[in-house]
């Protein structure tokens, strides 16, 4: 394996700029990331197919499991295979190495490290692999059925692979979600929430999925839930302010990717239980409040005005350690949307923190007698 390290400083800019999306007003997404620098360990790194499938069957290459379906057809797949088969080369994967399990995690390059997975196993999906629109020596047929030769040949062939680790700064992996936004778009640009779930499978992310269908936070959002996880965001942007809003930095998008990766474990389970327990009491009582016109100050539900007000109600239920009068969160609801400040510091400039601060001050205050 030819292997060529570098230290590589590298700044970053976000250029992408997010607007209204899913009928949902996020001031926020329009926001530019923070410059941010990092310093990356990277270097080259020729792999045999077999050695990839190897290491694929032993999750030392691993693919999140809420990371994008395999989405090629048999057809598609079998002519990469072909590709192997006649020697041509063929594009490369790029890994994320993981600095404490050694493990590498995979930003681009699923269908072709699932496919070469799929055809060793024989099976494609649910159905047996075998070739399809494929050279005429090699149509219909599965590896095993391939010549002695062809299948030395195919195990032996060269996949070239980036892999990458982020030296600095340490206990963050705000490098990885600059790499994924960049490099594994496939032409379509992937949500904030969509690269959560595809870099981390921590628990914290599992908790917001599981809250994603409490039948109030539905009630409220709308039955259909998104398709670009706009939703799973909000939940985790209550969730993340309830827990550490005191830690809010901007921009929005880098404090919900520290608190939704979570690498170190500082979120504990019990945290997590109270939080799905705050979040719960909450949204029911808003619910029952409020109904659909929840969260919505003009037509669109908004995402600063959410923020708030869950962070404001769940204040009270952790001081009180009981549920709320409806009738009272109602009618502080009302007062608090009429509050001037509080509508400027949840209609623009919303993820700066003097207007996060201002308005969550003002929602706890305004909840604090219901």
């Amino acid at each position: 394996m030819n292997q060529l390290a570098e230290q590589t400083p590298i700044e970053v800019e976000d250029e992408f700029q997010l607007g209204l999306e899913a009928g949902v007003e996020d001031e926020s997404a329009d926001e530019a990331a923070s410059s941010a620098s990092f310093t990356i360990t990277s270097y080259g790194a020729d792999y045999p197919v077999d050695t990839l499938v190897k290491r694929m069957k032993g999750e030392a290459f691993f693919i999140p499991k809420f990371q994008r379906n395999f989405v090629w057809s048999q057809r598609h797949a079998s002519r990469f295979i072909e590709s192997l088969l006649m020697g041509l080369p063929v594009p490369g994967i790029f890994l994320y190495k993981e600095a404490d399990t050694g493990k590498h995690l995979v930003v681009d390059g699923q269908q072709r490290l699932r496919t070469l997975e799929f055809f060793y196993s024989g099976l494609f999906k649910d159905k047996a692999f075998r070739l399809i629109g494929v050279r005429k020596e090699w149509e219909n047929k599965n590896y095993q059925e391939l010549d002695a030769n062809e299948r030395l040949k195919l195990d032996d062939s060269i996949v070239h692979a980036t892999v990458f680790q982020q030296d600095q700064p340490k206990n963050t992996l705000k490098s990885l979600y600059f790499v994924f936004e960049r490099i594994n778009s496939g032409g379509i640009r992937l949500s904030p929430q969509e690269i959560r779930n595809c870099i981390s499978e921590s628990a914290v992310l599992e908790t917001v999925r599981v809250l994603n269908d409490d039948a109030n936070w539905r009630a409220i959002f709308g039955e259909k839930k998104n398709a670009r996880l706009k939703d799973q965001e909000l939940v985790l942007r209550a969730l993340a302010m309830i827990h550490s809003r005191s830690a809010y930095s901007a921009p929005m998008r880098d404090f919900l990717n520290e608190f939704a990766t979570d690498e170190d474990k500082k979120i504990k389970q019990a945290e997590l239980t109270e939080l799905e327990r705050l979040f719960r009491l909450s949204i029911d009582v808003i619910n029952q409040a409020k109904g659909k016109t929840s969260f919505r100050p003009i037509r669109a539900l908004n995402a600063a005005v959410f923020e708030a007000v869950v962070v404001g109600v769940a204040e009270r239920v952790r001081s009180t350690g009981k549920l709320l009068d409806v009738a009272k969160v109602a009618a502080s609801y009302d007062k608090l949307l009429l509050n001037d400040e509080f509508l400027k510091a949840s209609l623009s400039a919303t993820a700066t923190l003097e207007s996060v601060k201002t308005r969550q001050r003002l929602a706890i205050e305004a909840f604090a007698g219901a």
